[in-house]
């Protein structure tokens, strides 16, 4: 029908604008923290000014600008994996709701998704500090970054390779389709966006893992982290590939570690 199509565009449309929005802000946020350089540590590595406040910043005012910068960079990252769910959403009430009502019920799944992703940055924040401070304190924790870097980049890699891994990343690609239905209920919609945003997390945990020990501000990381994630959720051998990623980042791993190690 005309109205499912006009629908279907405008979803695309509206979507193709918060990408390109998100996007667009967080290589601005990106670049400037790039400017603004970081603090040398003993080790031969930098610490990121994410972690640290700005001259007369407060604390609360820190985390809010964290924050901000993290819900931004999470939908320019997650929105070209989320946009198929969300269509495959509409999909499971479309012809049962008007699309004014619809496209709230999207939004909603949208945000309920989010909101998960936003608890995790509230998360990482209060994280990220206290070992930013005792890294600061400890010089000689301090010079055992980059061997921790690789570790931690070496677990991601083979976290790709589980069973874990795969359940998830299995519950992401099959979100609901015209062969399953949902209630037109905005507390069904966001049930399913939080149930999502889960699901998402978990699969995603290894990978945010690596961005966030690599540079959670670097835009290099940020590009190959999105295309990881996108890759694995769109593909039709998402496992496989899923598992490929993993043996590549298992391999970084252990050059971090050897590197770190004075072996590389």
């Amino acid at each position: 029908m005309a109205s499912d199509r006009a629908s279907q565009h405008a979803f695309f449309g509206v979507s193709a604008v918060f990408f390109a929005g998100s996007a667009a802000v967080a290589i601005i946020w990106c670049t400037s923290m790039s400017a603004m350089g970081g603090m040398p540590m003993p080790g031969g590595w930098t610490m990121s000014m994410v972690w640290m406040r700005m001259p007369g910043q407060t604390w609360p005012s820190a985390a809010a600008s964290f924050l901000g910068m993290w819900v931004v960079m999470m939908v320019a990252m997650m929105l070209p994996s989320l946009v198929p769910m969300l269509r495959r959403y509409r999909q499971a009430v479309v012809g049962r709701t008007g699309a004014t009502r619809l496209a709230l019920l999207t939004a909603l799944v949208g945000i309920g998704y989010f909101f998960v992703w936003t608890v995790v940055g509230m998360a990482a924040f209060p994280l990220g500090l206290a070992l930013a401070a005792i890294e600061m304190q400890q010089p000689a924790l301090a010079r055992a970054v980059p061997m921790a870097v690789g570790v931690v980049v070496l677990i991601a890699g083979a976290l790709q390779l589980t069973a874990w891994k795969a359940r998830h990343l299995a519950c992401c690609r099959d979100a609901p389709g015209r062969d399953r239905t949902l209630p037109a209920d905005a507390g069904v919609a966001w049930r399913h966006g939080l149930r999502l945003g889960l699901h998402c997390s978990h699969c995603c945990a290894g990978l945010i893992a690596i961005l966030l020990v690599v540079g959670v501000m670097d835009l290099r990381a940020m590009a190959i982290v999105t295309a990881a994630i996108t890759v694995e959720r769109l593909a039709p051998a998402g496992e496989r590939v899923a598992r490929a990623t993993g043996a590549v980042v298992v391999g970084a791993g252990l050059f971090l570690i050897a590197r770190a190690a004075g072996l590389g």
